[in-house]
């Protein structure tokens, strides 16, 4: 009669079942801690509602947003017809925030993708050859760090010119020097780990190793920080856009808004407040997703 248990071969200990589970991926253990985490879940569930409702600002207002009614200006909070108010020329301000996502979040992201596309290339590059190119790179980047971050987006946009582009343009030289640091950093540091220098012995060519080794050691914590970075492209833009540097009127852009708005602040405070309380809401949620990501992503937990 044939046993249940499966015999153990001459010259082997038998064991558990339990014992030959392989451990979780790395991917799927940080997927379990993000779930886990509330927090991230919570405001990235409102970044997604954020990023709909700009999106679909045609379907969720029937107002126009360039449009208003001097007779309807600066009208309260829960005005009929208009729950969130108007602004100074009648403006329904629930749509002008819709539609002002659409650039505010464009002017977030699209300088972040650009100075992580650029700065992680330019990083690896001076983290993993180093010599005299990596010394060029670096040195380079000192010069930027040289001057604060909004100044220098103030005098790119001042030399290039008023826009979305312009300001788009100014805000991923911004972002370019702290990219490559973070990428030059942590590429040296993978670098001398063993693995890489057996690849080296085993004649791996260097684009291969970049590819297969370095690029997906390094790339989780270059995206954390770039996430980060989001928050703070969002507050530059609106400051850009606030001074005049940025999204140019009528144009709806929660910077340009809250510069707009800056005048009724003693007639309808809290309907001037709105752009304002939108960008530190979206920035902090980013900044909360950031540090979700970060912790998820961290080896040394064991959670």
């Amino acid at each position: 009669m044939a046993s249940d248990t499966t015999m153990a071969q001459p010259g082997t200990l038998a064991a558990p079942a339990a014992a030959f589970i392989a451990p979780a991926g790395y991917w799927k253990l940080v997927r379990r801690r993000l779930l886990r985490d509330k927090t991230t879940l919570f405001v990235t569930a409102m970044l997604v509602a954020i990023v709909f409702i700009s999106l679909a600002a045609p379907w969720v207002t029937s107002y126009d947003p360039y449009q208003g009614s001097i007779m309807l200006r600066l009208k309260p909070i829960g005005t009929p017809g208009h729950w969130l108010g108007t602004d100074e020329t009648g403006r329904d301000i629930w749509t002008r925030l819709c539609y002002g996502g659409r650039l505010s979040l464009l002017a977030g992201v699209v300088p972040v993708a650009v100075s992580l596309v650029v700065g992680s290339f330019l990083g690896i590059v001076a983290g993993f050859v180093g010599g005299r190119i990596g010394t060029l790179i670096m040195r380079t980047m000192d010069v930027f760090y040289a001057f604060p971050s909004i100044l220098l987006a103030v005098a790119i946009c001042g030399l290039l010119g008023n826009g979305l582009t312009n300001s788009i343009i100014a805000l991923a030289v911004v972002f370019i020097p702290p990219m490559v640091r973070i990428a030059e950093t942590v590429t040296a540091q993978t670098r001398q780990l063993d693995f890489v220098e057996a690849a080296r012995a085993g004649g791996t060519s260097t684009m291969q190793i970049i590819r297969h080794h370095i690029l997906s050691n390094v790339l989780g914590t270059i995206l954390v920080y770039a996430t980060s970075l989001i928050s703070l492209s969002i507050i530059l833009s609106a400051g850009l856009s606030f001074l005049g540097l940025g999204v140019t009127p009528p144009q709806a852009e929660w910077g340009l808004m809250l510069n707009s708005l800056r005048q009724a602040i003693y007639v309808q405070p809290y309907v001037a407040a709105l752009p304002g309380l939108l960008i530190f809401v979206t920035s902090m949620c980013f900044n909360l997703m950031s540090d979700g990501l970060r912790g998820a992503m961290d080896v040394r937990l064991n959670r």
